[in-house]
C-alpha cells in the first residue's frame, strides 16, 4: 500500500479512453486518472481507490480506505501510533 488519498469512485467519464473518473474524497470530487490501475480491475461506480498525485494507485475496500485516512490524519498531527 503507497501513502496515499483514499477516494470513491462516482462515474467514469466518457472518453479520455476509461481513464478519467470522478473520484468523491472527503466529501469533495475530484477528476483522478484511473489508468494505472491495472487491466484485470478496473475501477467501476462505488470503487475505492488510493489516490496519489492525481493517480488512482490501487483498489481497496472501505476499511483500507478508512485505515488510510487514519494514518494521514495522524501524520497532519504529528502524533507517532
Amino acid at each position: 500500500m503507497c501513502l496515499g488519498i483514499p477516494g470513491r469512485v462516482v462515474e467514469v467519464l466518457d472518453g479520455y479512453h476509461n481513464q478519467i473518473a470522478l473520484v468523491d474524497v472527503h466529501g469533495e470530487k475530484r477528476k483522478v486518472n484511473i489508468g494505472l490501475l491495472e487491466d484485470d480491475s478496473p475501477a467501476h461506480p462505488g470503487d475505492w481507490v488510493i489516490i496519489h498525485m492525481g493517480f488512482a494507485m490501487e483498489k481497496t475496500d472501505e476499511a483500507g480506505a478508512a485505515k488510510a485516512m487514519a494514518g494521514l490524519e495522524l501524520l497532519g498531527r504529528g502524533e507517532s501510533p
